[in-house]
């Protein structure tokens, strides 16, 4: 009875472990493997333990016991002789194998090479992704496998994913290694490469059964060798050969020594032949064409002053403008009119090659071996000037391109001097060109406006003759005053013209009689937002006692009238007023007062175009307590003196401009604030008399 209940027990321990699977009896337990115990009523006894890499498992009460190589039978028995010193009843005591686990170590060329545990039945391939898969440079070929014992496996990895076979897998064991080596294409110093730079390096690891080649190849390389190739076979391999090969001296070393390959003879016979085989370890080099003297029965030779001399191939009917177009045709230093064709037998021909451009002919033919020489032109360095006279040489001096002590003949003009010294710069002022001429008398100064000459014209005789020993100084342009403040104090006051007030760039500008009032204001990049446009004062400091001019800009930019603006002059004087600041000097009949209930009370320019809103609103509008309906607008203006009252708010819900008063220059606005009634009493008054003691009245009871 007893044993039958053991037995049912046995059977419903396998039913609640879903991971457990049946084992035959003489399965060995091996390093790895997952058991699990159960001891009912025991809860630190019932669990799962692997066997650990020394074949052992650690139990609570009585330590480790070794169950490596024993059957599931033979270490249940174990396994209760060992608990029998802790436990009394261990009749119900299972053992079953629940897992089987397979720990290996991945070394070498691997993503994460350590430690790895697979599943029991796992391969070599789960083994190399468990552990991060192959990086670039690994060995497929030759990875290694070494189990607990130190016996040595090799695995060709490579050969497997060709074929697929299964069998070339090799069975693995716990506690194996595998280790994958590099390729020895990786070099002996660790660096990053790609799968294209490795492949770049050719697919040969057998040194004594590859191919190298190198020199003038698409891709230099060590190359696995195959029976049976041939030279080509190689070359093709190595990407081919360069446009900078030389390919009738590529050269083969061989076991049985150098051969010397023409491939260009090759390809032109197609005799097989020709093509040298190729042994292992054999070594192939094609040497770079530069690095050769290419000397043949149809080479014609091109020296000097081309732009690519070197050895050309002749053929027949090949001219010589043919030959010298390939060499790039010649520099711009080579001297055309003296090129020479040197004959293989010594002898020299002369080539004019401008003259055969400008009136044609023939030129003479070129042969094999015949050489074509460009040489150069002879310098053309200007003689010292110490060997010159100063009673033979014009001075050139100021801004001119190049200045300088220049040769000169009476038949030139300045003109021809000017020219001659590279032409005037930017800033220069060729309306003030300066002739200095020296006699027994002394040095006499001429201003020359060229500037003039050459827009307008004129005769021969306006232009001053230039003889030996003269100097001709050309000037610059004043520079802008705001560039260097220092510049202005070079300048003389007939020569500018003052720019003050409201202007973003007041100050001091040079001026000329082409130049208007528009212009000048422009230089200072115009008026600012608070400007006056419509009191512009010009002061002409040129008229005897001096005048002011007032401008009206604003009514200009309105009409376009060009009558609007004045002629300026050297050393007159703008002033742009501020029309929030300048007007307390001026007269009461330029201006209209605004007082009272108002955000900005003041003195206001007054124009033709002014009305009562547009005073208002450059006042700000009235304030929150002002009488909107009772705006008393006092004309002061004019032989009859009379005072109106303006509603504002009967404006607003009617529109009607009629209603709006007129104002005139010396006009009083006043904006009453609620609750002041001290102004009706002397509104009334100055109705009914215009008296000057009534309007005094009425001045005095708006608080003026």
């Amino acid at each position: 009875m007893r044993a039958t209940l053991t037995a049912l027990l046995a059977l419903f321990v396998l039913a609640i472990t879903p991971h457990a699977r049946a084992q035959s009896p003489d399965e060995m337990l091996r390093i790895g493997d997952v058991l699990t115990i159960h001891l009912p009523g025991e809860a630190t006894i019932s669990k799962d333990y692997q066997i650990d890499r020394r074949g052992r498992i650690t139990l609570p009460e009585v330590g480790g016991i070794e169950l490596q190589n024993r059957s599931v039978e033979q270490a249940t028995a174990e396994t209760r002789t060992a608990l029998g010193r802790a436990f009394r009843d261990l009749s119900r005591l299972t053992l079953v194998l629940k897992e089987r686990r397979l720990p290996l170590t991945v070394l070498g060329y691997v993503r994460n090479p350590g430690l790895v545990e697979l599943a029991g039945e796992a391969t070599i391939q789960m083994a190399l992704m468990a552990s991060g898969g192959l990086i670039q440079g690994a060995q497929l070929d030759r990875i290694i496998i070494t189990d607990a014992n130190g016996k040595r496996t090799d695995f060709d990895y490579k050969a497997y994913l060709d074929s697929g076979d299964e069998k070339l897998l090799p069975k693995l064991k716990p506690l194996d290694q595998i280790f994958v080596p590099a390729s020895p294409l990786t070099g002996k110093v660790q660096v990053e490469f790609d799968g294209r730079t490795l492949a770049a390096s050719g697919d040969g690891s057998d040194e004594a059964r590859s191919v190298k080649v190198f020199g003038e190849v698409g891709a230099p390389a060590v190359y696995s060798w195959k029976s049976g190739m041939n030279v080509m076979d190689v070359l093709m391999r190595a990407g081919g050969v360069t446009r900078y090969a030389s390919v009738e001296q590529i050269r083969v070393l061989n076991k049985s020594g150098p051969v010397l390959f023409n491939l260009q003879s090759y390809l032109d016979s197609g005799e097989r032949a020709q093509l040298p085989d190729i042994d292992a370890g054999a070594t192939i080099f094609v040497p770079k064409q530069l690095e050769e003297i290419r000397r043949s029965a149809q080479t014609v030779y091109v020296m000097g002053e081309v732009a690519k001399p070197g050895a050309y191939e002749g053929k027949a009917g090949t001219t010589f403008i043919d030959i010298l177009a390939n060499a790039g045709g010649p520099t711009r230093w080579a001297d055309t009119k003296n090129i020479r064709i040197i004959r293989s037998d010594g002898t020299r021909e002369p080539v004019d090659l401008p003259r055969f451009t400008e009136q044609g002919g023939t030129l003479p033919p070129v042969n094999p071996g015949d050489t074509i020489f460009v040489p150069e032109k002879a310098d053309n360095n200007e003689p010292s000037w110490l060997k010159v006279a100063p009673t033979r040489v014009v001075q050139v001096l100021g801004a001119i391109l190049k200045p300088g002590r220049y040769e000169w003949s009476d038949e030139m003009s300045i003109f021809d001097l000017i020219a001659t010294a590279g032409g005037p710069l930017a800033r220069s002022d060729i309306s003030r060109v300066q002739i200095v001429k020296s006699t027994p008398q002394g040095a006499t100064s001429i201003v020359f406006d060229m500037a003039s000459y050459l827009n307008k014209g004129g005769s021969a005789a306006d232009v001053p003759p230039i003889r030996a020993g003269d100097i001709v100084m050309i000037p610059e342009l004043p520079n802008d005053p705001n560039e260097n403040k220092a510049q202005w104090t070079r300048q003389t006051p007939e020569q500018s013209i003052y720019v003050m007030g409201q202007v973003i760039i007041p100050g001091r500008y040079a001026f000329n009689d082409k130049l208007g009032f528009l212009d000048i204001l422009t230089a200072t990049n115009g008026p600012t937002p608070s400007a006056d446009l419509r009191n512009v004062r010009v002061t002409k400091r040129g008229v005897k006692g001096s005048q002011v001019v007032t401008v009206n800009l604003a009514r200009y930019f309105a009409t376009g009238d060009e009558g609007l603006l004045p002629k300026v002059r050297n050393g007159d004087v703008i002033y742009v007023p501020d029309r929030n600041k300048d007007y307390l000097d001026q007269p009461a009949s330029q201006v209209v007062r605004i007082m009272g209930a108002i955000n900005r009370p003041g003195r206001y320019p007054f124009g033709d175009s002014v009305t009562l809103l547009d005073l208002l609103t450059e006042a700000g509008g009235p304030s929150g307590d002002a009488m909107q309906d009772r705006i008393v607008v006092v004309q002061l203006s004019g032989h009859r003196k009379q005072a109106r009252v303006f509603s504002l708010i009967d404006f607003v819900k009617t529109g009607d401009i009629e209603r709006v008063p007129l104002l005139r220059g010396g006009d009083l606005v006043y904006v009453p604030r609620i609750g002041d009634n001290t102004w009706k009493k002397a509104l009334d008054e100055f109705r009914e008399t215009t008296s000057l003691f009534s309007i005094l009245a009425l001045v005095r009871a708006l608080g003026l």
